[in-house]
């Protein structure tokens, strides 16, 4: 299979999604339009489309952003779901997801930096890409925003700061509000390019310092992640 991925920060890369790919032999491309990467221009090749995270918001505008085409990525996932691709958002791309479904952003009740655990919820816990994680499996966050929710979606997953986690959009379109694919080095990244971020502890229930998170071993949650892709690749092949 083709995995490619679209990356908006070099900060928000994929992580163990990459660890995936390669132990199961998938060949690999990149749209890492931070550095002027040009989005597919054809996607018959594609198998699988993962949309990365991002500071950047489903209305955030090229004025405001260069690099960041909302509308052109909006584009790229409607083409990808119309095709019969499987489509993966993580963060930013699980809103993009949305927003391209025609359901719009929206403010997580809690900000959430740090590891914290999910909970399936009963639409989860019956379905065969997600009912292998556990009750109180913890994954990775760092977002203040959550998907938007179609007439046809279900939400598989929530926190106790965030209601939308996992959103099944279609039997092959996925958002993860949360981040299974971190790992050290991703995390290092993203504690570098923080900012204030991490500062303002005190004032959330839900968000972690950099020390908690440099001692975190993320190997569980990357196997669940795993599970999860092994699972949605087979549907998918099985579809062909």
């Amino acid at each position: 299979m083709h995995i490619h991925f679209v990356i908006h920060e070099v900060f928000e890369g994929p992580g163990a999604f990459i660890d995936w790919a390669k132990n199961r032999g998938h060949s690999i491309g990149y749209s890492s339009v931070y550095a002027g990467e040009a989005l597919p221009d054809n996607i018959d090749r594609i198998d699988l489309l993962v949309v990365m995270g991002g500071p950047q918001r489903p209305n955030t505008t090229t004025l405001e952003c260069p690099y960041f085409d909302a509308e052109a990525e909006m584009t790229l996932i409607r083409d990808c779901i119309h095709a019969g691709k499987a489509v993966v958002g993580v963060c930013l791309g699980a809103q993009l997801i949305g927003q391209a479904l025609g359901a719009g952003v929206e403010q997580s009740p809690q900000k959430e930096i740090g590891v914290f655990p999910i909970q399936l919820t009963a639409a989860g816990k019956h379905n065969s890409k997600f009912a292998h994680i556990p009750a109180g499996c913890e994954v990775g966050h760092w977002h203040n925003d959550m998907p938007g929710l179609t007439t046809d979606s279900k939400v598989l997953a929530y926190s106790d700061g965030c209601p939308r986690q996992i959103v099944e959009y279609m039997e092959l379109v996925y958002g993860l509000q949360c981040h299974m694919e971190f790992n050290t080095a991703l995390v290092e990244l993203l504690i570098r390019h923080s900012g204030e971020e991490l500062l303002n502890k005190g004032r959330h229930l839900f968000v972690q310092d950099a020390d908690t998170l440099r001692a975190y071993d993320f190997t569980a949650m990357n196997k669940q992640l795993f599970t999860f892709l092994d699972v949605l690749t087979s549907v998918y092949r099985n579809r062909q």
